[in-house]
Formats: C-alpha cells, structure tokens, sequence
C-alpha cells in the first residue's frame, strides 16, 4: 500500500495522474491530499492548470497592494492563500501562493490581481478523510467576506500617516521617497472610492454565507453603479442597491450545453458568442474595466478607458467546458438498485418522477455548431427572492440615448431597468469589434474545423457575428421584463437543468436552501431548518455530512410563509410522496448520472 506524509509540487501532481491512470483507492491516500474526480477522457492535468488560472479580465486591485495589505492580527492578507475564505491551493498558480481561480495580469502595466471562474466553480469534497476535486462545481467560499475584508484592509492600511507609511515601504521599498508615496496615495484613494462605495451599499446583513453570492445583484451595480457614469469616478451612487438575493454557485461542467443559463433563464446558450456574452457580464461583475463613454458624434464607445475584458481568455475558458465532463461518481453503484431508481425518475413529475418535462435529458434548441440540452424554465414554488433584482431600474448614465444598430435599434432612456442596460453593455461591446472576436475564434484550429463543419460562409464574417448578437440576449430581456410588469401575475420561473453531476452540487435548490438530495425527497415542511455548510460528504444522503469543522457557518433557511426571503426552503415537492424503498432507489440512480 501507497503511503506518503508530505509532497513536494510536483509529486502532488504525479500522484494525481497515477492515481487517474491506475485507479489507486482513496484509502491508498494519506491525509492532506486531493483526489481528482473522473470527468472524462479530455479532461486532466493540462486542461485542469489553464482552467485554475486563466485571465478573463477580471482587475481586482494591483497585486503589490494586496501582498502588502495586513489583517488585524498582523499577518499578511495572502498568507494563507485566501484558504481562510474556502478558496482551494493551486500548486500551478502563475503566482505562487495563489488559490484556484486567481491570476495576476498587467493592467496599464501594472501587475493586478484577477479572479476567473474557477474561483466559484471548482468544488472540494471530504469523505472519510480524502478531499475530493470536482472541477465545475459549485464553490463553497465566503466572497462577501472576502470583498469585505479587502475593503476593511485598505480602511486600515490609510487610516494615519504612519499606517500609510508602513504599507508604502512594503509596496515601494523603504528607500522610497515622499514624492512616489504622494503618488502612490493618490492611486490608493482613486481606487479606493469606488470599491468602498460598492462594498457600503451592496453588500447585506447578515451576509451570502458559505457558497452563496448574489452574482446578478453585483453584477447590477457595478456596471450601473461604478461603470456608466461621467468621469473621472463614472460612479452614480444612486444606481446601487442591497445585493440580497444570493443564490448557491451553480455547477458548470455541463454549462456550455444548455439552452440558457443564470438561475432564471434569462441568458440564451449554446454557441460561442452567446457564451460569450454570458460570461462578459460575470467579468464585468469581478471589476472588469468598462467605462462606456458618449463621443462628441453621439455614439457610445463601449471600449473606452482601459477597457479590460480578455475575449481570447473567455473563450478559451469556454472551450475548456466543453471539455470537462460531469464528474463520475467514485464509489461504489447498486447497479439492481439504481435500474429501480432510474424506472422512477422516468415517470410523470405528478407521480414522483423527475424526467419528463423538467430534467430529462433530450435535445434542446440548436445554436451554431452546438445541439444543447432542452432546460425548461418552470415555476416549481421555489424561493423568489432573485425575481426583486431583475426589477430594477438605474439612471443610464453615458449610456442615455445607446444603441448598437441594427441589433438594439431602440435608444435607452434617460432611466431603464438595470437588465437592459447590461445588455447594451454587454452586446455593445462585443458588436464594436466583430472582425476581431471572430479571428479570435478562429485561432483554435479545432474550432476552425468545427465551424467549417458547421457550413457557415466565411465571406462577410461581421454578418455571422451580427447575425448571432442578434439571437443573444436583447429578446429574452424583453421577455423577462414583460412578466415583471405591475398587472403580470406572479411566476417566478427558474432553470430546471440536466441531472448529470448532480451529486456532487449540494446544497440543493437554486438558493442552496436544502443540504441534501434525501431531505430534497422530503415535504418542505419537513426539510431541515437549519444546517451547517462546509466540504464534509453524506455519500449516502448525497449531500452535505450533518457535521462540518471547515467552516463556522449556519444556513438558517425560511419556510414557505417567507418565499420572498432569499432563504426559502420551499417548493420542488416532487418525489415527496415516494416510499422510503422508491427514494432510496431513486437516490442510486442520481449517483451514477
């Protein structure tokens, strides 16, 4: 039997690729290391180490600045790789010490701190003292204490003269003079100003907890909030509001194949703009630089001003999703068991099945190159929380009077709901540079191949690229405001997506308020009202273990009396009238999808 105490780096990944290819047990594995869960033929070490720490564009804070910041009990901010928040180690990182998903990248030339998406999408599980790796899961990180902490670090680090100093020597070097620590100052402050106006008005209490964030509600206030204004601050305070709506990461090893995405449907999928524009709008919520500017001529220049997005990076991240598979389940299957269960999850949802109409797995609209998988947006009596943020309304800023002819003809107004004005922002920036977003697509030679497959003409290359901005997200915003209107009855639909991995996302329910798959097959007011949230593993409830010692996080969720309270752990009652024997069947087969 394999027994080891420490790893170097690269014994950490030789193990990893041993135990892939020779299937060494878990028990083989000492304490402190990570098994990689099996996600397919394409997916692995090579694939693994760009997805961890790709830039996208994402500008958080120059990075002398935060390795010099300091926590109240006097160690450095990234001296513990951010673990203290649930962020994973990265032996790869491209900065040592970086966790999974961070990056630096030089902004203007200066070396910044970036977050990609594997920072809220790789997942870490424990079961019977060996940590799992399920890359695409559902992150189980504390981001608003993160944000939260950054901004009270710099409070701290400018609060006097002789704080400043002790931060400056460990950015400039003590031989620095007083000239560059004016200027230094003055770089603080300017970026200071608009990361704490965010942090004072978004961020709720009590707060997202433990794998938990509301990506839309920021997402919302920083481009309506930080983004659109006039210089030099482009901040319209007014325009940000509580973020408190926070809704569990989704798992996205499946994500490039659906028909939509975002809890509530209202983004399309399928194809590589569309991808494209989806996670265009998460760069700009993890402090993307966008500050769209009206020229003297009346058009809006959507790449103004350092405008940071990297689409070669996006892209190439979205590329490795249709690589990574959903993870297989690594113990071991009752096949005669789960033959039951799969009998039950075929029938009709009204006789406690989960297939037909909700989560069967069956062709869904096809995009350019890419057949999806069908994710029907149901209303299934879930909190409603998220419904709130999709309402709103902002000031448009630099973007009063913006279109992008001939895909979004319409002006915006002086005031449009916040939705509209991401998507002006997003297809706008995307639709200036068509030419180049196409190159960039076509660099990868596999995907030159499989767009020529697709027997699309490359004769007028900024006609495809309009052509698929105008099957993006304009018509389902439209849609979704529609419902929102004062006299629409009240449906608060979200995505019923594809079965596959699902053991490995728990918490359940778009909010996360259900620790497990066996408490899901309960009535709602039999589900559990509170649970702790940490990476230990229940294999055989499929979920969240009882206990957990990583964290010191309590979810307190509401009944169905509070729907509207972002922590409902109401709805989804289908299955709840099976027999214990029919959900424990039922339970094997989700194991194996």
């Amino acid at each position: 039997m394999l027994r080891l105490k420490s790893l170097s780096r690269v014994g950490y990944y030789a193990l990893s690729l041993l135990t892939a290819s020779f299937a060494i047990t878990p028990a083989a594995l000492a304490d402190g290391l990570v098994q990689f869960a099996d996600q397919g033929s394409n997916w692995g070490r090579d694939a693994r180490k760009i997805f961890y720490s790709r830039d996208q564009g994402a500008r958080v804070i120059p990075y002398a600045w935060i390795a010099a910041l300091k926590l109240p009990n006097g160690k450095g901010f990234l001296d513990d790789g951010l673990a203290r928040y649930g962020y994973l180690a990265n032996p790869d990182a491209d900065t040592p010490g970086l966790p999974v998903g961070f990056q630096t990248a030089k902004q203007d030339g200066v070396k910044t701190l970036g977050i990609n998406c594997a920072a809220c999408h790789t997942r870490q599980i424990e079961v019977n003292g060996v940590a799992w790796r399920i890359d695409g899961g559902p992150a189980l990180t504390d981001f608003q204490r993160f944000l939260a902490d950054l901004d009270s670090a710099v409070i701290a680090a400018t609060a006097s003269d002789a704080a400043f100093k002790e931060f400056a020597d460990r950015v400039l070097g003590q031989a620095a003079d007083e000239t560059s620590r004016l200027e230094l100052r003055a770089e603080v402050d300017a970026w200071f100003l608009p990361y704490h106006t965010i942090m004072k008005k978004a961020l709720p209490n009590p707060g997202w907890g433990i794998g938990r964030a509301d990506a839309v509600g920021m997402i919302f206030n920083r481009v309506a909030g930080l983004d659109i204004g006039a210089g030099p601050t482009h901040i319209i305070e007014d325009n940000i509001q509580p973020a408190d709506a926070p809704v569990r990461y989704p798992f996205v090893f499946n994500a490039p194949f659906l028909d939509f995405t975002q809890w509530p449907g209202f983004a399309k999928n399928g194809d590589d703009v569309l991808a494209l524009a989806r996670n265009l709008g998460e760069v700009f919520g993890v402090f993307g630089v966008y500050h769209p500017e009206m020229t003297d001529e009346g058009v809006v220049n959507f790449r103004a001003d350092g405008f940071s997005a990297n689409f070669s990076g996006l892209m190439e991240l979205e590329s490795l999703l249709r690589r990574m598979g959903p993870p297989k389940w690594p113990w071991k299957i009752d096949a005669a068991l789960a033959a039951k269960g799969k009998e039950i999850f075929d029938r009709d949802p009204a006789q406690g099945g989960c297939g037909p109409g909700c989560h069967e797995l069956k062709p869904g609209a096809e995009r350019l190159l890419t057949p999806t998988w069908a994710t029907p947006i149901l209303d299934v009596g879930t909190d409603s929380r998220e419904y709130s943020i999709l309402a709103r309304t902002a000031l448009t800023g630099e973007l009063e009077g913006a279109t992008v002819p001939p895909i979004i003809p319409t002006p915006l107004g002086k005031r449009e709901p916040i939705i509209n004005i991401l998507g002006m922002s997003v297809i706008g920036s995307i639709a200036q540079n068509p030419i180049g977003l196409l190159i960039d697509f076509l660099k990868d030679p596999q995907r030159w191949e499989e767009f020529k497959t697709g027997g699309v003409q490359l004769t007028r290359p900024s006609k495809v690229v309009i052509q698929l901005l105008k099957d993006s997200l304009k018509d389902v915003f439209d849609k979704e405001i529609a419902k929102l209107a004062p006299n629409a009855p009240p449906v608060f639909k979200y995505e019923s997506k594809v079965m596959q991995g699902i053991w490995a996302a728990a918490p359940y329910l778009h909010n996360g308020s259900v620790p497990s798959l066996a408490e899901l097959l309960k009535p709602p007011a039999e589900r559990v009202q509170s649970f702790k949230v940490g990476p230990a593993y229940d294999i055989e409830n499929v979920g969240l273990a009882k206990e957990q010692t990583k964290f010191d996080y309590v979810y307190e969720t509401t009944g169905c009396d509070q729907r509207d309270s972002g922590n409902s752990r109401c709805g989804h009652d289908f299955g709840t009238k099976l027999s214990a024997d029919e959900k424990k069947a039922l339970l094997e087969y989700l194991k194996q999808l």
